[in-house]
């Protein structure tokens, strides 16, 4: 069995010097692609639904796909909830299987975030489920949470220390300039911010943002304590446009199947490209063994 929490995971591969893809599904067949890559490459992989995911299909039918392809996978999958603001959801994630969860309640006051956070801690830790927590605002749209840029403000490392004093987070997301969605300008990510919490907090660090930011960008803040980068705007374009190639390329083929397949491949493609950029190649057997010889202690 390969369903793992973050939180062993991530401590890994930040002790490591990598970062784990985490990609977020809207379909069977793109949950498929990505333990698909994830083997192909031996690297772990984080499958993140978002809420409004999870609203579609319900957690029941998510999970129905999820365990069967996690089960049969030789590399650690993680299933996670990506930017959870609902607490009831929050709760079923972790009663139905979720192997991690996000609580975001950066749109708080600090110990409002802190307080609802340590609730998410105390349902999570009696199922072993990893938790992901955010300070500060990440800026741009992300599902149905929309951040306007002169709302967004960067994480405060005085904050970013107590916090992670406070709780056991298994990643911990900061507003370090990054933004959701593709950038319009250049990205003004603070680096020397990513390095402060980093040292001070000792917590693997979550990338959010991760669509649009070039290689150089990327690998400088996993070289920093990045250990877990999100990408899902990236994917909603494979998504459509293995559609429309397919279409495009072949305009009298009428086939389903055959536009599946399409789709199939150039998502697989993107999450291969991903997980090799992120340093997760060839990692996959080697973190598993670790953590089920420490789980089996």
């Amino acid at each position: 069995m390969a369903l793992i929490s973050i939180k062993p995971m991530l401590k890994i591969a930040r002790r490591d010097g990598y970062a784990v893809a985490a990609f977020n599904p809207v379909d069977y067949a793109s949950m498929k692609a990505m333990i698909v890559a994830a083997q192909e490459c031996n690297a772990p992989v984080i499958i993140q639904t978002s809420a409004k995911t999870i609203r579609y299909y319900g957690h029941e039918a998510l999970f129905s796909w999820f365990r069967p392809l996690a089960e049969n996978a030789s590399v650690p999958v993680a299933l996670h909830l990506d930017h959870g603001k609902d607490m009831q959801m929050i709760k079923k994630c972790i009663d139905v299987g979720w192997t991690s969860v996000m609580i975001d309640a950066s749109d708080k006051p600090f110990e409002e975030n802190l307080k609802v956070t340590k609730q998410v801690i105390a349902w999570a830790d009696e199922k072993g489920v990893g938790v992901e927590a955010e300070i500060g605002e990440i800026g741009g749209v992300e599902e149905d949470i929309v951040v306007a840029e002169e709302d967004a403000h960067l994480a405060d490392p005085d904050d970013a220390e107590r916090f992670c004093r406070e709780v056991d987070l298994g990643v911990f997301a900061a507003a370090i300039g990054t933004a959701h969605g593709y950038y319009h300008g250049e990205p003004n990510v603070q680096f020397d911010l990513i390095a402060e919490i980093n040292k001070r907090t000792g917590t693997p660090m979550a990338l959010h943002g991760g669509t649009g930011l070039d290689e150089e960008t990327i690998a400088k803040c996993i070289a920093l304590g990045c250990s877990k980068v999100n990408i899902s705007t990236n994917l909603k374009h494979v998504f459509i446009d293995g559609f429309i190639n397919h279409q495009k390329s072949n305009p009298g083929d009428y086939e389903p199947l055959n536009y599946l397949k399409a789709q199939f491949a150039a998502l697989e493609e993107l999450f291969i490209a991903k997980i090799e950029e992120f340093g997760g190649v060839g990692k996959g057997d080697v973190m598993l063994a670790e953590i089920q010889k420490t789980e089996a202690i």
